[in-house]
């Protein structure tokens, strides 16, 4: 009687301790100092080389501002209603490699290392000496993040609001897959041609504090397989051809032993 029920709780506690395993790999937000984690600051993006602008300038007269708006920035399909995926439009202001855009009438303004409202109030300075209380609205264009490897739609998004976060871009993404690596994300991030990798720990609440909880324009984010994932990958991949080749030498054997 003591050996079976000696054998049953080993059992139990060896599938206890795989559960609590399992649970350290899998859930996010586990560990932390304190119940609550408070993100630092609100993102404001900042404009790089290489930012596709939408620039609309309004004022008390239309005329007046018609030059300083391109034909295509007043048609509705080019809003952004939602996220999408794919390229990003082609109409707009690109910032060249010295940081500028060139502008009608205006000319050449650098704006690379503003935010949107610091270049919104430096063109609406620029502008009063031709259009009377001008206002002006500026959006990123192509503002999108890319989400790389063990997820279940990997794929590069584009961002309209220009605010995303990274459990927000994995969430697009559609979420991990349960062979991701959740201690180890990396997110790779372009400032003006300097690349900058940050590693992520999705079960710590430290993610909340981390300078990239919001994603910057041009984020990479990229997800590595488990040991698990790489292993049976790898061990496919080299027998699984073998594998196959004895299944058909056995299906044949036995087909010709029936006949």
């Amino acid at each position: 009687m003591l050996k079976p029920f000696l054998t049953l709780i080993i059992f139990l506690s060896i599938l206890h301790l795989s559960s609590c395993k399992t649970r350290e790999h899998l859930v996010y937000f586990q560990q932390s100092g304190s119940d609550s984690s408070a993100v630092q600051g609100n993102y404001t993006p900042i404009l790089k080389t290489d930012d596709l602008l939408s620039i609309l300038v309004s004022g008390d007269d239309p005329e007046a501002v018609i030059p300083f708006n391109l034909p295509t920035a007043l048609t509705p399909q080019n809003i952004n209603s939602g996220y999408t995926m794919g390229n990003p439009a082609l109409n707009g202001y690109l910032i060249d490699s010295n940081g500028e855009i060139a502008l009608p009438v205006i000319g050449r303004m650098k704006v690379v290392g503003l935010n949107r409202m610091e270049a919104i109030q430096l063109l609406e300075t620029k502008l009063k000496e031709y259009v009377s209380n001008p206002v002006v609205q500026i959006q990123i264009q192509n503002y999108k993040v890319t989400v790389l490897g063990d997820v279940k739609s990997p794929g590069t998004y584009k961002i309209p609001n220009e605010r995303i976060t990274l459990l927000e871009a994995l969430g697009l993404a559609g979420d991990l897959k349960l062979t991701g690596t959740r201690k180890n994300v990396l997110v790779i991030r372009d400032d003006n041609g300097k690349k900058t990798e940050y590693r992520i720990d999705l079960t710590s609440k430290d993610l909340f504090t981390s300078p990239v909880y919001y994603l910057a324009q041009n984020d990479v984010v990229y997800v590595e397989p488990n040991k698990t994932a790489r292993s049976e990958s790898t061990l496919w991949r080299t027998t699984g051809p073998i594998f196959i080749s004895l299944t058909s030498i056995v299906i044949t054997t036995v087909s010709l032993i029936i006949r």
